[in-house]
């Protein structure tokens, strides 16, 4: 397994991975498809983007940028992580979350936010295993498939 940077190349992978979990889960609240455009814009933009690859497919990807705007929130940031399902529990979850986090260390980030969807069963542990901390919980702050869902708030201090 290859952790990298993504490229435009990678983007048609990475708009498979983030649709299939806007159409079929609950790891993510949006319910719009990203299209290529949108793909494509996010690598070019965001502080860091990596995909894990295995035997030249993408596995999964993983992303941050600053959490919210403003000079006052310019030393943490906001984290998204997403894998194809074959690739869970295989450890390309955890090597896509340290080489984020080393990257972010490296460009002067503090500390890392994870907004983890409370129907996500796999979210809260993995994280947890990984650091965080949950430090806060919005009760129904998303709604997806006719349901609310709440949003977990968990934080690492690199």
């Amino acid at each position: 397994m290859i952790i990298r940077a993504a490229t435009l190349v990678d983007a048609h992978a990475i708009q498979e991975l983030w649709n299939l979990a806007i159409r079929e889960t609950l790891i993510t609240f949006n319910s719009v498809p990203k299209t290529l455009l949108d793909v494509e814009n996010a690598i070019e933009t965001a502080k860091c983007m990596l995909v894990a690859e295995d035997d030249g497919e993408v596995i999964g990807y993983a992303s941050f940028d600053q959490f919210r705007a403003g000079i006052g929130y310019a030393h943490t940031a906001e984290h998204s992580i997403m894998l194809a399902p074959r690739a869970r529990g295989r450890g390309a979850g955890r090597f896509l979350m340290e080489r984020i986090e080393a990257e972010a260390r490296a460009q002067g980030f503090h500390s890392l936010i994870a907004g983890v969807s409370g129907s996500n069963p796999m979210g809260e542990p993995f994280h947890a295993a990984m650091g965080y901390k949950t430090v806060g919980v919005v009760p129904e702050a998303g709604r997806k498939f006719d349901q609310w869902h709440d949003l977990v708030l968990m934080q690492k201090v690199l």
